[in-house]
């Protein structure tokens, strides 16, 4: 069985190679519009962020599942 710690190692640099060529390319200038939204968890405060009100409510959403999921799992 191959080494995990070797292989994390190269998905990283796979990762930061994907990332430089991606900006070497520059941005694109096609008129689409990117929009996204996350939840970053810190303990159990989630900090919620998106690009419209539609990704943010789909953000709180999945805040309030992660939340739930860590609550009846145990795992805080």
């Amino acid at each position: 069985m191959a080494d995990l710690g070797l292989l994390g190692l190269v998905l990283v640099l796979v990762g930061f190679g994907a990332v430089a060529v991606s900006m070497l390319r520059g941005p694109r200038d096609d008129g689409v519009k990117v929009r996204g939204g996350g939840v970053v968890m810190i303990g159990p405060i989630p900090i919620i962020f998106g690009s419209d009100t539609r990704w943010a409510s789909v953000a709180i959403v999945l805040a309030i599942v992660l939340m739930l999921l860590v609550f009846f799992m145990g795992w805080a």
